[in-house]
């Protein structure tokens, strides 16, 4: 696996400045050629890549790409190596080896080169985030202010929600919906750049953490107040009814055009067209331009529109392109966020 993933980043003109055959000695490798980036195995003898992480970015802060299993146990570590400080994650097609990722070169590639111009100081900060929450410390930044000067709007009755992220959106989502009252009138969508095996437990990751509902996105699903839905990996995820309150969910095992599933502009383009009712769209860190024609759709519905600003973001790529539209009503930053869908920092 070293050397075929090494032959297909130098194919594609990244050099490879050092290998490690696991996580201890990776600290050495990284400490001796100081790289822009590193893909690190999930599991490896001697020193898992959990603990590697960890290490790492205690000693020698380092953009960190894991390499996991495609499969809901690697999902569990994943998400762990996340937490570690971790900035994103690539799922190998067809277990823990597999030459099936050379079918993935050149998603492989743009993962790692976006990756390497990550903020690592902003990755992995969720147990950061709950011990300041238990400590009383308050998130939320007094300054935040729409992109206009305008005071933020309060939540209207029957209200939907679609978050989209890719590129540490895990975290970045988290700490959103975590801060969100589950009284508030709310249903809605996250939208996550995640395979398959990955989705449902992020669902349950966020339905741990938050006080909505929150749960991987079935077809016919309707959603009521309280309730999120994460969309389904490797699927696109439209809202196809609104009435009453609630939300119709399909999901499609199609291609779209995208280049990615589930797409955030497929969500969002059809919550314009199927919903009648207030509409909240939100950005977050991730790497592309995906969302930024659905923040356009659901602007002239209506829609209020936010972003995650780029001093907070792990990569701002996603939340520069929506922005570059001329439709994002607030750029804040993220802990701003939740605030700003409620309109507690008017």
């Amino acid at each position: 696996m070293r050397g075929l993933i090494a032959d297909i980043l130098e194919s594609d003109g990244v050099e490879v400045v050092g290998e490690a055959a696991d996580g201890r000695e990776a600290l050495s490798v990284v400490a001796d050629t100081d790289p822009d980036v590193v893909t690190m195995d999930v599991e490896m003898p001697e020193m898992n890549g959990i603990e590697a992480v960890e290490r790492l970015m205690a000693e020698n802060p380092t953009p960190t790409l894991m390499l996991s299993a495609y499969t809901a146990e690697g999902a569990e570590e994943t998400f762990a190596a996340l937490d570690a400080g971790a900035v994103d994650f690539f799922a190998k097609p067809g277990g823990e080896v597999s030459m099936g990722v050379s079918r993935l070169e050149e998603q492989l590639v743009d993962t790692v080169r976006s990756v390497a111009g990550a903020d690592v100081s902003r990755a992995g900060r969720r147990n950061e985030a709950a011990t300041a929450a238990e400590g009383g410390a308050t998130p939320a930044s007094p300054d935040a202010s729409s992109a206009d000067g305008s005071a933020g709007a309060t939540v209207e009755p029957n209200t939907t929600l679609i978050v989209g992220s890719s590129t540490g959106g895990p975290d970045a989502v988290e700490r959103v919906v975590s801060a969100l009252p589950g009284d508030a009138d709310l249903r809605g969508v996250v939208v996550q750049h995640m395979p398959e095996a990955f989705t449902g437990r992020f669902a349950n990751r966020l339905d741990d953490a938050c006080e909505l509902s929150v749960r991987e996105a079935e077809d016919g699903m309707r959603l009521g107040r309280g309730e999120l839905a994460v969309a389904k990996g490797g699927h696109h995820l439209e809202i196809t009814n609104a009435r009453n309150g609630r939300l119709r969910l399909s999901v499609i095992d199609e291609e779209r055009g995208e280049g990615v599933r589930p797409s955030v502009n497929v969500t969002m383009r059809s919550a314009a067209e199927a919903v009648d009712d207030p509409l909240i769209g939100v950005i977050l860190t991730g790497m592309g331009s995906d969302g930024s024609d659905g923040v356009q759709a659901l602007s002239r519905a209506g829609a209020r529109v936010l972003a995650q600003d780029e001093d907070s973001c792990v990569v701002y790529g996603m939340p520069k392109r929506a922005a570059a539209t001329g439709v994002v009503d607030s750029m804040l930053p993220l802990d701003d966020i939740a605030a700003g869908i409620t309109g507690e920092n008017a």
